[in-house]
């Protein structure tokens, strides 16, 4: 979630430790559908009292906290947003229409929809693996593997990678992140937001996600265009834009330069007025197999 952290940092300060993801919901973010974006203005409440933050947490951002509330009213007129073609293109036919349409429609609200091309990402995806297994055996230190048994074997393995790698090989991911960090920046030099999709295909079944540790090469699918942002640690909103032809719906994804959550919000708030997908809801079908009452009126064919 490194690219989503700016939100939970800033609050976190303000709110106490652990608080964030309860009354500012910034662990709302991820996820095909997403949220309403007007949801973002609620982080403008711990706006203007950003001095008491070191003291809570020393490596809480010290930057003022903008005003989502008012950011959110704004719309996107003149604002630029990438496009990277090749990149999106990756993708199967609902993710692709989800992104033709999100883009018409910004650019419809007064968006310049821009051309750009987005650094190769390969290298900062497979680095991501082995820096979360870091990261995850130092969250789990205290319990593991003092406490094996009572860990699964997917979740182990994560560990017994981290608690592995060589300490030169993870000073060599950290050195890649801060060039992968930096190419990144670069881009939101010429753009304001970049369009691009959250997974590459439309939501897994239960099933399928169950069968991907056995599957590394899907997964690095699933993750080639979000665990880019959390390596170069760049905000992403995440805005539902569709649904694929088996009712799970799609979703696509807005990343801006660091610090630049208040430039997402007046995008999602903008997108979410003039369209209607954070308001529909797949059909529920019950045990005998047909659609509830809720279902047929929340989803309209």
């Amino acid at each position: 979630m490194a690219g989503r952290r700016q939100w939970r940092d800033r609050a976190e300060a303000e709110l106490g430790p652990g608080q964030p993801a309860r009354r500012v919901r910034a662990g709302r973010f991820a996820g095909p559908r997403g949220h309403a974006g007007a949801q973002r203005g609620r982080c403008g409440r711990v706006a203007g009292r950003h001095r008491r933050r070191r003291s809570v947490r020393p490596t809480a951002l010290a930057a003022p906290v903008p005003d989502y509330r008012a950011a959110a009213g704004q719309g996107v007129q003149g604002l630029r947003i990438g496009v990277d073609a090749a990149w999106n293109d990756d993708v199967d036919a609902a993710t692709r229409t989800v992104l033709a349409d999100a883009a018409d429609a910004f650019r419809m609200l007064g968006a310049e929809i821009v051309e750009v091309r987005f650094p190769d990402a390969a290298q900062a995806v497979a680095d991501w693996f082995p820096l979360c297994a870091v990261e995850a055996a130092v969250a789990h230190e205290a319990t593991y593997p003092a406490r094996r048994d009572e860990y699964g074997a997917v979740l182990a393995s994560v560990l017994d990678q981290g608690r592995a790698l060589a300490g030169t090989d993870y000073q060599k991911i950290l050195l890649r992140r801060m060039d992968f960090r930096g190419r990144v920046a670069a881009l939101f030099e010429s753009i304001d937001l970049l369009l691009a999709p959250v997974h590459p295909f439309a939501p897994p079944t239960l099933a399928a996600m169950q069968s991907l540790g056995a599957q590394p090469e899907q997964v690095s699918r699933l993750l080639r265009h979000t665990c880019p942002f959390d390596m170069s640690g760049h905000p992403t909103l995440t805005l539902p834009g569709g649904f694929a032809d088996t009712g799970l719906p799609v979703g696509f994804q807005l990343a801006a330069a660091h610090l630049g959550e208040a430039t997402l919000v007046r995008a999602g708030a903008a997108f979410q007025r003039a369209t209607s997908w954070h308001r529909r809801r797949p059909a529920i079908r019950d045990r005998a197999g047909g659609d509830t009452p809720a279902g047929r009126s929340a989803c309209p064919p």
